[in-house]
């Protein structure tokens, strides 16, 4: 009997299922990881608007793929932030859409 050659086949046939998991699990790190990123820089948006820096200010300072979005609701100022992740798993994209947009939206009482 030749154990090497079973021990082959089943590699063989692990091996695309340990990858799909290993990157599934680097994009789920990378959507939460841009998500808390996108969190903090919407903070730091609010806190240059109420600096006084205009829009396009506020833009250039931002990361390279984020959308800003401000605008008036009746007495509040809505700050909408938008980003775009690639998905890179095969398969993930069932769950997920390719590519997977993050949105984070906060509100400021206008005065």
């Amino acid at each position: 009997m030749n154990k090497k050659g079973q021990a082959l086949v089943e590699f063989i046939i692990i091996l695309p299922i340990f990858l799909v998991l290993v990157l599934g699990v680097v994009d789920i790190g990378k959507i939460l990881y841009s998500k808390t990123r996108l969190e903090g820089e919407i903070t730091d948006v609010i806190t240059m608007y109420k600096a006084g820096k205009s829009e396009d200010d506020i833009k250039q300072a931002l990361d390279d793929g984020t959308l800003l979005d401000i605008s008036l609701e009746e007495e509040d100022i809505v700050f909408h932030l938008t980003k775009e992740i690639d998905i890179i798993a095969p398969g993930l994209n069932l769950i997920f859409d390719n590519p997977y947009s993050l949105e984070v939206s906060r509100s400021i009482t206008y005065e």
